[in-house]
């Protein structure tokens, strides 16, 4: 707090130098208008123009990369929620005691006590293979 009480202090102090330095009188003529005023004003005029100026020309690009940042924030939001999602399947399955599916026939070789496991799936192969 302090420190932004003394660079006020510190630039006050120069533009009242500058001002009083570019004391002088001028002219400024812009088509029909004219107007006389001190060199100091007539260029903190002409500043705070082009800041103005600068700020119209910057503000709808600052703008739409606020938009587009937000929306990529809400994206790597919902990304992180289906990664966790995602991670917590996988520990679920590798927990699960591994069961063979239905349309496999080697885990039907392989389970004796179900003959018939995956016979659905070698008979929906067979029928397809047929000349119609």
């Amino acid at each position: 707090m302090q420190l932004l009480l003394i660079l006020g202090i510190a630039f006050a102090a120069i533009a009242i130098l500058f001002a009083l330095q570019n004391s002088a009188v001028v002219t400024v003529t812009l088509g029909l208008w004219q107007f006389e005023s001190s060199l100091a004003i007539t260029l903190l005029l002409c500043l705070g123009i082009g800041v103005l100026i600068t700020a119209l020309v910057t503000t709808p690009s600052i703008v739409g990369l606020n938009w587009t940042n937000s929306r990529l924030q809400k994206e790597v939001a919902r990304q992180q929620e289906q990664n966790e999602l995602l991670a917590r399947r996988i520990d679920e399955l590798q927990a699960a005691p591994s069961q063979p599916r239905g349309d496999d026939p080697q885990a039907a070789a392989a389970n004796p006590d179900k003959p018939y496991v995956g016979l659905k799936a070698i008979m929906a192969r067979g029928s397809n293979d047929k000349p119609s």
